[in-house]
């Protein structure tokens, strides 16, 4: 028996996927005006990491990219109403995608496919499109904290055809058990997990613990690396998926590090296009290099 908090649950993300565009859009911007002064720890880690990233433009510039930030991000949880209750075609009609030719020539090759996504605000909306578009596919997925948020997460993520969501105990290993069995994964490569398995490599000129299995699955399986770029137009409430064509030559004759800086440094220049879009509110920066290091949070 559902509890009351998944009822509720339900009949709010139901209502924002039953509501039409500009009701939604008015949702977003009210809740992306109230979130950064309710969770000011949250607004404390998106001003640190543009700082950090961005010394060279002026703080009031930050400032306004920090308040449009959390209107792209307001939107993309009102939104995730539509992607888990709204029509098909609604979804269809909110999202511009490109490049789905790649994934078709690679998948009539039998080639592996690792899609990179990095965290950007559309991430949620990417992913359901191409699970529409993808028999089968796979991804990593953390367990939420809270039972009933972790119910509607996963049947909202599992809602088009066979999704394996693969827990982070199994990691690495579960990803690559999928893509022996022909099935596309769905990679997130930009997270600080900790100094164990990570290696230290710039992003925005700052030394970030990341994870090399992109290098390390694509020159092991032969896998494909397809980037994922996801934007959200605030004003029009539409977002915009492209699946870009697959890295050459990769990781070639790289090591685990050069290939991860060669990822770091592409993902830096698809945020620089719009920094407002990528997902701030992650401390990027939580794992020093060295353990006596100065926090930055």
């Amino acid at each position: 028996m559902s509890s009351i908090k998944l009822r509720l649950l339900r009949a709010v993300f139901s209502y924002f996927g039953r509501c039409s565009t500009a009701t939604r859009l008015r949702w977003g911007r009210s809740l992306g005006w109230l979130t950064p002064r309710l969770l000011k720890s949250r607004a404390h880690i998106v001003r640190t990491n543009l700082r950090l990233c961005f010394p060279e433009h002026g703080e009031d510039e930050r400032e306004a990219w920090l308040r449009r930030h959390f209107r792209l991000l307001a939107q993309s949880v009102v939104d995730r109403g539509l992607l888990w209750f709204g029509k098909v075609e609604d979804i269809n009609a909110a999202i511009d995608i490109s490049g789905l030719e790649h994934l078709e020539r690679l998948l009539a090759d039998g080639r592996p496919i690792l899609m990179l996504a990095p965290h950007f605000i559309a991430l949620d909306v990417a992913a359901t499109r191409l699970t529409e578009f993808l028999e089968h596919s796979a991804t990593l997925y953390t367990p939420q904290s809270d039972p009933d948020v972790d119910r509607i997460v996963r049947e909202g993520r599992g809602r088009f055809n066979d999704v394996r969501l693969i827990s982070r105990r199994d990691g690495v290993r579960g990803l690559i058990r999928q893509l022996r069995q022909g099935v596309p994964v769905y990679y997130l490569p930009d997270m600080d997990f900790g100094r164990q398995g990570a290696i230290f490599v710039p992003f925005f000129g700052i030394e970030a613990a990341t994870i090399p299995a992109t290098a390390q699955i694509a020159r092991a399986w032969d896998a494909a690396v397809v980037p994922i770029v996801s934007r959200l137009d605030e004003n029009s409430g539409r977002y915009t998926v492209e699946v870009l064509p697959p890295l050459q030559e990769f990781p070639g004759e790289d090591d685990a590090e050069a290939a991860t800086r060669r990822i770091n440094g592409l993902l830096e220049q698809w945020v620089r296009r719009d920094p407002t879009q990528y997902y701030w509110v992650h401390r990027r920066f939580k794992t020093r290099p060295q353990e006596g290091d100065r926090k930055f949070y």
